[in-house]
């Protein structure tokens, strides 16, 4: 995600040095679904998956000189996420839930438009597995499938070795294939979905150390 990050940046360095206003809300714009989307793997609503973002944006903008401080702002504040739905947890008394409820993933057009129904029943059944993994399984995946993170990213997020994040995306990705595999034309079981994209990602990769940073 490079432009991605070099965007954060000169956001980062604009709030920072400046106290933009307008750059904050650009960043508010650019991270809060996908921070709402992350916190509500911990907390039980949108409702407060969006308090506890809200709180963390808050924040940031109050020690806002301290943003230049920080070598990468998105891992930051996915971190601080987690930490405050944490918080949140404990205050509250609230069991954390194993899916979301809405995922927003997306099944781009196929080659073939007579098999589009087959792709979205797929997917369909896609869903339903990622949801079913494991608790941390499932954040790892979303995490570098979804989110687009690297593996050393995630571990820092997570709180967890790369090497436990690599053991987590290979172990679902190995239930997800046994999963859906039966829906997937030979060739693509043979050697990977090649290139096909299934919710916006390539959703399986044709070795282990892809996406390793």
């Amino acid at each position: 995600m490079p432009d991605s990050n070099q965007h954060i940046r000169e956001l980062q360095d604009q709030i920072a040095r400046y106290d933009s206003e307008s750059a904050f809300a650009s960043l508010f714009r650019l991270l809060y679904d996908r921070l709402i989307r992350f916190c509500m793997q911990y907390v039980q609503s949108r409702e407060a998956a969006e308090e506890v973002v809200s709180d963390v944006f808050v924040r940031i903008w109050e020690r806002r000189a301290q943003l230049k401080d920080i070598a990468n702002l998105e891992v930051y504040l996915f971190v601080s996420v987690r930490n405050q739905a944490y918080n949140y947890l404990e205050k509250y008394s609230v069991m954390r839930v194993t899916s979301m409820e809405n995922g927003e993933w997306e099944l781009t057009n196929m080659s073939d438009p007579g098999k589009e129904l087959e792709w979205k029943e797929m997917a369909a059944r896609l869903d339903r597995e990622v949801n079913q993994l494991p608790d941390q399984c499932r954040k790892v995946f979303r995490l570098i499938k979804e989110e687009g993170f690297r593996y050393r990213e995630v571990a820092q997020i997570l709180n967890i070795s790369p090497r436990t994040v690599e053991t987590q995306l290979y172990r679902a990705v190995r239930r997800l294939q046994a999963a859906v595999g039966q829906w997937l034309p030979d060739k693509f079981r043979k050697g990977g979905m090649n290139g096909k994209r299934v919710y916006g990602k390539t959703l399986f990769p044709d070795g282990r150390k892809k996406g390793h940073d």
